[in-house]
């Protein structure tokens, strides 16, 4: 028993080890910071217009097709396969950059990525479906350093690259290249998880328990007699029902509805059910807000100083950005603030520094203050968003915040999807990059001041409320959650 016991406790090591590499190479993408001026210069030598207006839009319509199918395979196929799919279609990603000429490649590029992004769901789900639940906090934490400490060497590494070696920005896309194709070898590597959380969960819908997935033992369905014949009968009605059968999708269907009403109707968020919803605007508000500055900010940045006739340092700013936001989100679990009254108003003091930020990349003609402006603002998102992620983790279970954050953030992308259609596509609007992050400044000035008016109205109702139990009791589990969201 001792054996088996020490055996199971270590048995998280190697999963999270596994997918750490995988994380830090995949997120490795040296190219990254550079993607603009690689596209409207020399290499390949598209307009920007056709790069704002048209080209990008493409993935961000792509992400919101394949959001929930992609969401609903990751569970039915269990993690690895989506982890390797994604690994795959980075090393597409970076063949077709490098390699292949014309408009119709970077619009396959554009779908591809789409398929990467939509995946990222597995890599952030796949560790818990492996090792017990008491390493949760510790694996999660390793998986997010390790993304983090990826994405700033690559950044790091590109600044250093195109500033003192003055290499080519296709170089940058092939040493791309080969650090996610050691992603994508080591994505087979991972141990297949042997549980979903939805399929194949009928004994978790009949004893109404959820208890964690592991892979470390044989399960053991709840057993429950009753008229219409044993238990014995009914496991092996279970397990003979098959993975693809019509009554196991029937029953994650329901899994899924009723995890879904016991988020929005329990008896604990029913006492916080306002709090809850404003949380879950402001995370899909704000998320989408973010999305769209985050994507379009090497345009605004090629205008102010374009990369033909200057030095520019994306990447040294991004990974200034990856560490100053990282640092902020950690900085939550360190403050000692009641949340559920003064939570609100840090939403929209912040947002409503962000806001200036965004202004600031707007109209300024420095490019030096249009990179502070997006240090700022992205690291002001970065600390809102773990509040937020803190407030709603912390009085649902695990199935019920993983289908809210999902929901939110099917939401966040619905909105970013209608943004980009009306303001970036030439089809409608089509505005130029100064107008857009003029509009992306003004949307945040909206997020500002419903959440000034809505937060002062909280901490004048409730000034010395106390937290929740329930969040004190999970304060633990809410670690886990800023590790894997930052």
């Amino acid at each position: 028993m001792g054996s088996c016991a020490k055996l199971k406790s270590s048995s998280w090591v190697y999963p999270t080890a596994v997918l750490s590499l995988y994380g830090f190479f995949a997120n490795c993408k040296v190219a990254e910071p550079f993607l603009t001026p690689y596209l409207i210069g020399p290499n390949k030598n598209i307009s920007e217009e056709v790069v704002t207006n048209y080209l990008f839009p493409i993935w961000t319509y792509s992400h919101l097709a394949l959001l929930f199918p992609v969401f609903l395979l990751t569970d039915f196929l269990r993690h690895k396969p989506l982890i390797v799919v994604q690994g795959l279609f980075l090393v597409n990603n970076y063949v077709l950059l490098s390699f292949a000429p014309g408009l119709p490649a970077m619009i396959l590029i554009q779908v591809n990525y789409g398929v990467v992004t939509a995946t990222e769901v597995a890599y952030f789900s796949y560790i818990y479906s492996v090792i017990p639940v008491e390493n949760y906090q510790r694996a999660t934490g390793y998986l997010r350093s390790a993304m983090l400490a990826g994405y700033t060497f690559g950044a790091s590494l590109a600044q250093v690259l195109v500033s003192l070696a003055g290499i080519d920005y296709f170089y940058l896309n092939t040493i791309s290249l080969g650090l996610v194709s050691m992603a994508f070898l080591i994505s087979f590597w991972l141990p297949m998880p042997q549980r979903s959380l939805f399929f194949k969960a009928a004994e978790g819908v009949q004893s109404q328990h959820k208890r964690p997935l592991d892979v470390d033992g044989p399960e053991e369905p709840v057993v429950e007699k009753d008229e219409a014949g044993s238990g014995e009968e009914k496991m092996e009605h279970n397990s003979s029902a098959g993975w693809c059968s019509k009554e196991n999708v029937a029953t994650a269907g329901h899994l899924l509805w009723q995890n879904f009403r016991e988020s929005y109707s329990s008896r604990h968020v029913l006492y916080w059910s306002q709090t809850l919803v404003c949380w879950s605007l402001w995370w899909a508000m704000a998320t989408a807000g973010y999305a769209q500055v985050f994507n379009y900010i090497q345009l605004m940045w090629n205008h102010i100083e374009p990369s033909a006739t200057s030095s520019i340092y994306n990447g040294g700013v991004e990974a200034t950005c990856s560490l100053v936001g990282a640092a902020a989100a950690f900085s939550v679990g360190y403050i000692k603030v009641t949340w559920t009254v003064w939570g609100e108003l840090a939403l929209g003091i912040f947002s409503a520094i962000a806001t200036g930020a965004v202004f600031l990349m707007a109209l300024t003609s420095s490019i030096w203050a249009c990179y502070a402006g997006y240090v700022i603002f992205k690291s002001c998102y970065m600390f809102l968003i773990t509040i937020t992620t803190f407030q709603i983790a912390s009085n649902l279970s695990r199935e019920c915040y993983a289908l809210t954050f999902g929901i939110n953030t099917f939401v966040a992308l619905s909105l970013q999807t209608i943004t980009t259609f009306i303001v970036v596509d030439k089809a409608v609007l089509g505005l130029d990059i100064v107008t857009q992050f003029l509009v992306y400044g003004s949307y945040y000035a909206i997020i500002s001041v419903l959440f000034l008016i809505r937060g002062t109205y909280t901490a004048c109702k409730n000034p010395h409320k106390p937290e929740p139990i329930e969040t004190m009791e999970q304060e633990s589990s809410v670690e886990v959650i800023f590790a894997e969201r930052f």
